[in-house]
């Protein structure tokens, strides 16, 4: 969902500063102005004294500017965290039969399904992240595969293997994976 954000927020700024930039510079090359646009001409200045102290005796005016300022403030220091925040499982709850329970530190299991992926048949790295919850983990795995692996092979032995063996040692009902498959990247060979 905060990809969906970051794409929208940037494309509206971009929108924003984009209309606005180019009505200045149209404006400020000759051409007429509209109807809706605040500057007249090319020798307009941006806020004219009277603009300037228009609002100054008004009581409401610095408390109603400080508050969007601190809202804007909020709201960048929200999105910021947002883009710091670990995304990462650090823990999956694995059911050990005593109604307890145990705790597996997610890297240990990224690290040994990341193991386990690259070790099959044409797999040249292989990278794993888990997401979700505690009780209800999803794995997202990269594999890079030789040139002469055939995805559906890569894919099938993925499932039959790594991530059975994931499932199995974590105690999970199920695991589920988003699979990135890319290839590494080689000189074409030479025909004689």
């Amino acid at each position: 969902m905060l990809g969906t954000v970051n794409r929208v927020l940037i494309a509206l700024a971009g929108l924003l500063l984009l209309a606005l930039g180019g009505s200045v510079l149209a404006v400020g090359l000759g051409a007429p102005s509209p109807s809706w646009w605040i500057h007249q001409g090319r020798h307009d200045v941006l806020l004219s004294t009277a603009e300037r102290t228009h609002w100054r005796a008004a009581h409401w005016w610095w408390p109603s500017v400080l508050a969007a300022l601190a809202v804007l403030v909020l709201l960048a220091l929200w999105w910021l965290t947002a883009q710091v925040r670990r995304r990462r499982l650090t823990e999956v709850l694995v059911d050990t039969g005593d109604g307890e329970g145990a705790l597996l530190r997610g890297r240990a299991l990224e690290t040994v399904l990341a193991t386990d992926a690259a070790h099959q048949y044409g797999v040249a790295h292989a990278q794993a992240v888990l997401k979700g919850t505690r009780t209800a983990p999803q794995v997202r795995v990269w594999l890079q595969l030789e040139p002469d692996v055939a995805p559906e092979d890569a894919l099938n032995d993925l499932t039959a293997q790594a991530l059975a063996h994931a499932r199995d040692s974590a105690a999970l009902a199920k695991l589920p994976a988003e699979v990135r498959l890319t290839s590494v990247k080689h000189r074409a060979e030479r025909v004689t």
